[in-house]
């Protein structure tokens, strides 16, 4: 599977694209501007050179030719970026990571876009595209850093069945996350929300923290 990351010369992009090549996929690493994506790629490769990282720099609509996209831009530019790439994006699995917030004096804070959440605005936006959310609250720093596993339980909505199945099988690849089907996308408001919390924890008891459910059963990943 080939996967596209728009936005991926930010924290969270670039991290998830570092480790989505570690695990084995293809990933094409997109922006606004090629040749920032390609600076971004060089010092990913050259900062792990034992790792063989399949990774590709192109803008964002070289990346939106992946097979399964991922938007991970700034909250504010999601629906507009991949509008400018609804062709492209059509009828394709589209993954945001996007969390709404802001950060007022020592507070993040979160906002509510206009549908209610970044993965409804971007769905609004790519009506022929199979929208999921997932991935808002594992820390960006940690995706990128290959030489310690990231551990978490991940959430994941969506309104398509595909979407979900797919998402799941890519969250699930990943050593030490436990990919978890949360409903519809609709929930995707809270769960973008909660990341204001994590961040308030990050920053009182300077850690990392991560999400674990308990009383879970084993969980399978759905069949397409």
């Amino acid at each position: 599977m080939r996967i596209g990351v728009l936005g991926a010369t930010g924290p969270a992009g670039s991290g998830l694209a570092t480790r989505l090549a570690d695990v084995g996929y293809d990933v094409v690493m997109g922006s606004r501007s090629k040749y920032r994506a390609l600076e971004v790629r060089d010092k990913i490769v050259a900062k792990w050179p034992d790792r063989n990282l399949s990774l590709e720099a192109g803008d964002n609509h070289d990346a939106s030719n992946a097979d399964v996209v991922v938007v991970a831009t700034p909250w504010d530019a999601a629906a507009e970026t991949v509008s400018e790439c609804s062709r492209e994006l059509a009828g394709k699995v589209v993954i945001s990571m996007a969390n709404a917030l802001i950060k007022v004096g020592p507070e993040f804070q979160p906002l509510v876009p206009p549908r209610g959440s970044v993965a409804a605005s971007i769905q609004a936006a790519l009506p022929k595209s199979l929208v999921s959310a997932t991935m808002h609250h594992v820390p960006a720093k940690e995706l990128g850093d290959l030489s310690h596993p990231v551990e978490s339980d991940v959430l994941i909505c969506s309104d398509h069945a595909q979407a979900t199945a797919t998402t799941m099988e890519i969250v699930a690849r990943i050593p030490d996350l436990r990919a978890i089907d949360a409903g519809p996308l609709s929930v995707a408001a809270p769960i973008e929300a909660f990341s204001a919390v994590l961040l308030s924890v990050n920053m009182k008891y300077k850690t990392r923290v991560a999400i674990r459910f308990t009383g879970m059963p084993e969980v399978e990943t759905p069949s397409e």
